[in-house]
């Protein structure tokens, strides 16, 4: 062991008249530790908020969407069998939008209609997977239902949770969807209302889709809409999210006009810009954090130096030069960064993991897209916290390791 590294080591250990300097130099580790700690449990809660509305906006939604400028799409079968050779095109499935209001006895609610093949739909988005009651595939065939003491057969609707509940209904009842367009008639416009049942419930963890989306299938959709045989748009899935915006540019070319498509980055820049923003902001603020336990290991490391004096003067008497001795106090300077900066990443680690598993913090669910605070753990995170802290008290850890090392031996000795 090198003397400068036995020396570092030593000066850690303070004497019983040096117990002040031992206590900053638990207040200095400490003080890192703690902004460590906090920074990687900042960074994961941020890139969990982006990485769930991310998969969540698209376990409801496509990667992309091809529309016509100002009408409806009549020969889609044509379209998506162009779509599908495009490179990167993994599915594609015809879809139908309409606004409607849902009524069940006195409550009614206005919601978003959602017309699909559930065959073809579930090659798109992953709906299937937060349906907890019932199926999507139910919607394919009417099913039949006792009102007023009659058996009548209705065709199926697939609600949100909240919408649900707002309602009061469950599956295997029957509900009421009302068009605002309605059809004409020589007494006025009447509201065109028809039947259909409950055939399951999806809960997708967002206030926003979980109150006011239904889906039902495509020819039902049709039929109420009087739309014959056209749909609103054809959503399609990627093979790479991240080049949807790409593939989507391809596919635009390939149609032209009065053809034209938006990728899912599109559709909700202003939030996941604002994730990125929010993320690079909380970095640098906590980041604060680490550099105020920095100027602690300044002030430990200038008592300490202040009171080694005379054990500096000996060292360089004995033939020590200035680089050891300020190696001496840059060692002990990131010894105290290490320690402070290890002890936060494994807190950071543990209250990552306790969020992760117990959800235990609960978010406001008519204000946030999601009800629990998600976390994401990546070594990368990780790594550019403990490599940003570490750089953070090496600096930190000069200033006095140059001042130690400019002492004068001969002054100090003769006046000590």
């Amino acid at each position: 062991m090198r003397y400068e590294l036995f020396i570092g080591l030593r000066y850690l250990r303070a004497r019983r008249r040096e117990t002040f300097i031992s206590l900053i130099t638990l207040i200095s580790i400490l003080g890192v530790m703690i902004g460590v700690m906090t920074l990687n449990v900042v960074m994961g809660v941020m890139t969990g908020f982006e990485e769930v509305l991310r998969d969540r906006l698209l376990g409801i939604n496509a990667h992309v969407a091809l529309v016509k400028s100002g009408g409806f799409l009549t020969e889609y079968g044509n379209l998506i069998d162009q779509v599908l050779l495009e490179k990167g095109v993994v599915a594609a499935t015809p879809s139908v939008y309409g606004q409607v209001m849902v009524t069940a006895g006195n409550r009614v609610s206005g919601v978003v209609v959602r017309g699909v093949d559930p065959d073809g739909v579930a090659k798109v988005i992953d709906i299937g997977r937060f349906i907890k009651e019932g199926s999507l595939q139910a919607l394919k065939t009417p099913h039949t239902v006792q009102i007023e003491g009659r058996s009548v057969s209705l065709p199926g609707i697939l609600l949100g949770s909240r919408l649900a509940g707002q309602l009061g209904v469950m599956v295997g009842d029957p509900i009421q969807v009302v068009s605002p367009l309605g059809t004409p008639t020589v007494i006025g416009v009447v509201p065109k209302v028809r039947r259909f049942v409950v055939e399951g419930i999806f809960d997708s963890g967002m206030h926003e889709y979980d109150a006011t989306l239904v889906y039902m299938n495509l020819a039902d959709a049709q039929r109420f809409f009087e739309l014959g045989n056209a749909v609103s748009s054809i959503e399609i899935r990627v093979e790479n999210v991240y080049r949807a915006q790409e593939v989507a540019g391809r596919i635009q070319r390939r149609l032209g006009l009065p053809y034209w498509t938006e990728d899912w980055s599109r559709l909700w820049p202003n939030l996941f810009s604002a994730l990125r923003l929010e993320k690079t902001v909380y970095f640098l603020v906590l980041l604060l954090m680490v550099i105020v336990g920095a100027f602690n290991i300044i002030s430990t490391l200038i008592m300490t130096v202040m009171e080694k004096r005379k054990d500096i003067a000996i060292l360089q008497s004995m033939g020590a030069t200035r680089r050891s001795i300020r190696r001496i106090f840059l060692i002990k300077g990131c010894i105290i960064g290490t320690v402070g900066t290890l002890l936060g990443v494994l807190f950071g680690y543990a209250v990552c993991v306790l969020i992760q598993r117990y959800h235990f913090i609960e978010l406001p669910k008519d204000v946030f897209l999601i009800s629990t605070v998600p976390v994401r753990i990546y070594l990368t995170n990780f790594v550019l916290v403990a490599a940003a802290s570490l750089l953070i008290c090496l600096l930190a850890s000069l200033y006095p390791a140059r001042h130690a090392a400019r002492l004068d031996p001969v002054e100090i000795i003769r006046y000590e």
